[in-house]
């Protein structure tokens, strides 16, 4: 047995094929942040098209699953860094981990390649199985075991010119586009298809041009509100440390006190506020009438356990004022303006079979990491009369779960986390990224605030982005200019795309069904 795992070992590391679809699949790593090389994208996909493009099923799954395998495990290398520093795992045995990961991953792109090989018989009928089967893999791969949509494509555009099609078809639209380009490059330059490109690329060219002529419902309205952002860089191993809580509290308090009379509203990051809500009363109380009295709101993150219900929520509150005509603040103990985080974390928030691993390892008994979910659809936060959109740490990778919470009258994207995780890594440069592309398709100003970095302020009309250095305690005061008006993927989301994928889907399954039928009428008659 050992000696057949070697014989095939062996001959993978012969296979040109084989390592052209890893190296490809790695390359896409400098396509996203902070890299930008946005068409490295259509070329890694040319490439794994081209690798894919094989006689039998059995291999473009290979070469899929190998382009995957390379995606991923370059892609987000920076998990590693949280079960090295904090998961108390051996070297091995992180790295089995982590390749465990990026092959359970790495599944998805496989399958996708594997079925536009299985059921095409031509290069359009490919195309169009491409298209649908990344829509169907990538949907998957952000649902099952409660998701990971995490390198998608479309981030890759985010800072490409291709963005302007994302208040219209999204970030899941934008990577539709991506595979497209893709595999429109690999038939132009190795079979010479021009004319198959010329006609695959007509409705991408008019999807363009309409979104250059059409009039933007989004526009600025002429209001703004002045933003304090307070980044506190708390160590990751201090922050659930009993006697730290109340010299992290101090800390954000102080970096606050200087600048709040200049702030309309003041954002603190994810759990900025350590303390169980209930067992910090005293220091919310004070903080809710130190907002009001300047004239500002405040919106903070901290745990709440419900003791009654032995509940524990990873929650957003806000103090201070909640309307702009309010003369006093507005805080109490579980008052409803507060969102609880809905989209946890695997291992960091909640533990699956946690019977049987929590004892395994460190990594598998972090603190905090009993979390209950929150609503999948909760209210905006209103703090100071402005309607914010609120989504914590992992979940603004979710587009549909912000979407589903976006209203009319919501006034700004808001996310908080807690990157510190992921030490001096491309994680939160992606991380930024993501939050990015939710404002490019909701066409609403992103607040981002983080306990070490990256928080910053984005402009999605005007695409300009002022944020705070990496790794130091600082604050940042900025006018956000508002916004009024929907963009199409608010209202309509993927509704209509996946509308178009089951007309192509049917178109491809109708060509070959006629042929069938053809063949088979030609043979009984001869």
């Amino acid at each position: 047995m050992l000696k057949t795992f070697s014989n095939k070992l062996a001959t993978l590391l012969k296979d040109k094929f084989a390592w052209l679809a890893l190296l490809s699949g790695a390359s896409l790593t400098f396509s996203y942040a902070p890299f930008g090389l946005w068409p490295l994208t259509f070329v890694a996909l040319a490439v794994a098209c081209f690798v894919t493009d094989q006689p039998t099923t059995r291999h473009a799954a290979k070469y899929g699953f190998l382009f995957g395998f390379g995606w991923f495990a370059a892609g987000i290398s920076w998990v590693h860094v949280s079960i090295a520093q904090f998961g108390g795992l051996p070297l091995p045995a992180s790295l089995l981990l982590m390749g465990l990961l990026c092959a359970y991953l790495a599944i998805y792109p496989a399958l996708a390649f594997a079925l536009a090989t299985r059921f095409s018989d031509k290069p359009w009928q490919r195309i169009a199985l491409l298209l649908s089967g990344f829509a169907i893999f990538e949907y998957l791969r952000g649902t099952l075991l409660t998701g990971f949509p995490w390198l998608s494509f479309g981030y890759s555009q985010t800072d490409a010119p291709l963005n302007m099609l994302a208040p219209w078809i999204g970030e899941f639209g934008l990577t539709l586009v991506c595979v497209l380009f893709g595999a429109l490059l690999y038939y132009l330059l190795w079979q010479r298809r021009y004319q198959l490109t010329m006609i695959a690329l007509l409705p991408v060219l008019a999807l363009i041009l309409f979104t250059r002529l059409a009039d933007n419902p989004v526009h600025y309205n002429g209001e703004q509100t002045r933003t304090l952002l307070v980044q506190g860089n708390i160590q990751q191993s201090l922050r659930w440390e009993p006697e730290q809580f109340w010299p992290t509290m101090s800390k954000y308090q102080d970096m606050t006190r200087p600048l709040w009379q200049q702030a309309d509203l003041v954002v603190w990051p994810e759990a900025a506020i350590p303390e169980l809500e209930d067992l910090a009363f005293d220091f919310l109380h004070n903080l809710d009438k130190a907002a009001a009295f300047n004239q500002s709101a405040l919106i903070t993150g901290i745990p709440d356990y419900q003791f009654d219900t032995r509940n524990v929520y990873n929650t957003l509150i806000v103090v201070g004022k909640q309307h702009a005509d309010d003369e006093q603040g507005h805080y109490r103990y579980l008052h409803p303006n507060r969102y609880q985080k809905h989209q946890l974390l695997p291992i960091g928030e909640f533990v699956p079979f946690e019977k049987w691993l929590r004892p395994i390892a460190p990594l598998f008994n972090l603190a905090m990491s009993s979390f209950s979910r929150g609503e999948a659809q909760q209210p905006n936060l209103i703090a100071n009369g402005l309607h914010i959109l609120p989504a914590i740490c992992y979940e603004i990778a979710f587009s549909e779960l912000v979407r589903n919470n976006y209203t009319s009258e919501s006034d700004i994207l808001f996310t908080v986390s807690n990157d510190a995780w992921f030490g001096d890594s491309h994680g939160p440069h992606q991380h930024m990224q993501i939050a990015r592309m939710r404002a490019l398709e909701l066409q609403r100003p992103l607040i981002r605030v983080t306990n070490n970095g990256i928080s910053g302020i984005y402009d999605p009309l005007s695409q300009t982005q002022h944020t705070l250095p990496q790794f130091v305690e600082e604050t940042m005061l900025l006018d956000v200019k508002l916004v009024s008006g929907n963009s199409w993927y608010s209202q309509h989301g993927n509704t209509w795309i996946w509308i178009l994928l089951v007309l192509l889907t049917t178109l491809v399954m109708l060509e070959k069904g006629l042929i069938r039928f053809k063949y088979r009428v030609e043979r009984d008659y001869l």
